[in-house]
């Protein structure tokens, strides 16, 4: 958790209990390019394999770096909308995105591209801790409460651009190739930057953020504690993908050692990017980014596997697999205004309860799955499925709000995302251990135990979430 000293000033929009509507518009235009680019390059593989000459497994990179970059940049562009004015890290995020997009259909290799898909993750990354930050900023609950429509405009968006990125992905490469899935981020990121310009309050001018000169502004970004950040993840997640193939145990030692120095450092340092000390005294905030991973290993696991297991042990194309994925992608969606509605008026904890029992009952149906199950029974288990994606999400970003301290709402709305995916990365390492080479009924089955398994623990755990104490002090 960046430091909660120093981190400037934005200027004071007029606070109201809710944020104004063209605000929460801006900001869930902006969220939405994160989700939907991470998602539509899956039907884009394919030809990018044929044109760079590479194998499946080098293209899976595209995947994979995308993840691992968005996992450091996240709580990193947080920590810059809290230095440097939300707005401000809020459009170059756009920018940098809206450049990755005119870039790659020049790109001379595939190596490149690569380069260009960590940066197009990082740009995109800025809009959920930034956008979040300019929520809190709007807004002031007497209550504590969270502005539960505003999040879940946010929560719809993204889910909905998650959802919908695989279909708008295939007309894309259908009619103009790989590139396509690239290039229609320009348009996309011009229209956001337009509406950002419009209708999100400035910053604080930026001499104001420069206060204390250069050195002081170094200090207080904490340089040493992004690297020690960033290769602590880097081992952590290189070592969970290599899982499903040839282990890569020698980057254990080093998550361990840079992990263990990052919270030595940042115990000590007065300005740090980690706030470890403001962590290890907030339990509630801790138990939000737990419980958050531990939802992401649960939905990813469902969502790569059982298309896998439709085209191979059910014999469905991948086109039917596809569209039979859409009740799970697409009912969170609907069921996040309702979410919404019980955040708002009872808190967190009521969105959760029910996100976790929903997931606990739909990763138990997932046991009476045979090759001979008719499609319906299939398509109602995703529905089921489909009820916590709009809970849980909705839920986890109202706790996250009431949990975390105002004043670096950037920061720990980036720490949150990182928890995601770790959460993706961790079911990936899950499905190779379990299906291995082979995707059959029987993997499938010892899949739904194991996140039956987490499923009922968080149920436990959000049953006893509005107990777990926040101990800090909002801006």
């Amino acid at each position: 958790m960046p430091s909660l000293t120093r981190t400037g000033r934005t200027t004071e929009p007029r606070r109201t209990l809710s944020p104004p509507r063209r605000l929460v518009a801006a900001v869930a235009a902006g969220t939405l390019l994160n989700p939907l680019n991470s998602s539509m390059i899956a039907v884009a593989l394919a030809l990018i394999t044929r044109e760079f000459g590479i194998g499946v497994s080098d293209a899976s990179w595209l995947i994979s770096g995308f993840y691992i970059a968005a996992a450091i940049a996240q709580p990193l562009m947080g920590r810059l909308a809290d230095r440097f004015g939300a707005r401000r890290v809020f459009s170059a995020g756009l920018v940098i995105v809206g450049l990755t997009g005119l870039l790659a259909p020049f790109v001379p290799g595939f190596g490149w591209l690569v380069v260009l898909r960590a940066a197009q993750a990082a740009g995109t990354s800025a809009a959920f801790p930034a956008g979040l930050a300019l929520i809190r900023a709007s807004t002031s609950d007497p209550r504590g409460h969270a502005p539960a429509a505003a999040l879940g405009a946010v929560s719809v968006a993204s889910s909905a651009s998650a959802a919908l990125g695989p279909v708008i992905g295939g007309f894309l490469v259908a009619a103009a190739g790989w590139p396509a899935i690239f290039v229609v981020n320009v348009p996309v990121t011009a229209a956001g930057l337009a509406l950002a310009l419009r209708w999100i309050p400035p910053d604080a001018p930026w001499d104001d953020r420069m206060e204390g000169g250069a050195k002081t502004v170094l200090r207080d970004l904490d340089p040493a504690g992004v690297a020690l950040f960033a290769i602590a993840l880097v081992g952590l997640l290189g070592f969970l993908l290599s899982l499903s193939g040839s282990p890569a145990y020698a980057l254990v030692p080093v998550a361990v050692a840079a992990g263990a120095l990052l919270i030595v450092r940042e115990w000590r340092t007065e300005a740090p990017f980690l706030d470890v000390r403001m962590l290890a005294s907030n339990r509630r905030l801790d138990w939000v980014y737990a419980q958050f991973a531990a939802v992401n290993v649960v939905f990813y696991s469902v969502f790569f596997s059982l298309p896998l297991w439709l085209e191979r042990a059910h014999g469905f194309g991948s086109e039917q697999a596809g569209l039979m994925m859409l009740p799970m992608a697409g009912i969170g969606v609907f069921v996040t205004p309702l979410a919404a509605r019980i955040a708002g008026r009872f808190g967190s904890r009521p969105a959760l309860v029910v996100g976790a029992t929903a997931l606990l009952a739909g990763s138990l149906l997932l046991l009476v799955f045979r090759p001979s199950t008719p499609v319906p029974a299939i398509l109602a288990v995703g529905a089921v499925l489909g009820v916590p994606n709009g809970f849980n999400n909705l839920g986890l970003q109202t706790a996250l709000y009431e949990a975390a301290p105002g004043e670096a709402m950037g920061a720990a709305s980036g720490l949150f995302q990182t928890f995601r995916y770790v959460g993706a990365i961790l079911s990936t390492s899950l499905l190779g251990v379990l299906f291995g080479q082979r995707v059959d009924t029987s993997g499938l089955h010892q899949i739904a135990v194991v996140i039956s398994v987490i499923s009922a623990l968080l149920v436990v755990a959000s049953l006893g979430f509005g107990k777990t104490p926040a101990r800090h002090h909002s801006g």
